[in-house]
């Protein structure tokens, strides 16, 4: 599977997705939860989503975006490791 392949070999996308795993959180909740660096998290997001992977929730608002994994994501994130 490429997108397990591409999750997990990143840090930045690895620790996204485990964050997000079960819930829906904003980009500066992630960057928290994460400790990535809210400028780098937009790149990650993009990517995530750009591949199937996360999907934005309420797309139409510039402010306070919520994000949360596909069924695709989901099922990455079950098999990570902890």
């Amino acid at each position: 599977m490429k997108k397990f392949a591409r999750v997990n070999i990143s840090s930045y996308r690895l620790k996204t997705v485990k964050s997000l795993k079960d819930d829906v959180k904003t980009p500066t909740e992630i960057a928290k939860s994460t400790g990535i660096r809210r400028n780098h998290m937009s790149n990650v997001l993009r990517d995530l989503k750009e591949t199937g992977i996360v999907e934005c929730i309420n797309e139409e608002v510039k402010r306070g975006r919520l994000y949360r994994l596909t069924p695709v994501g989901e099922e990455i994130a079950d098999n990570l490791d902890d």
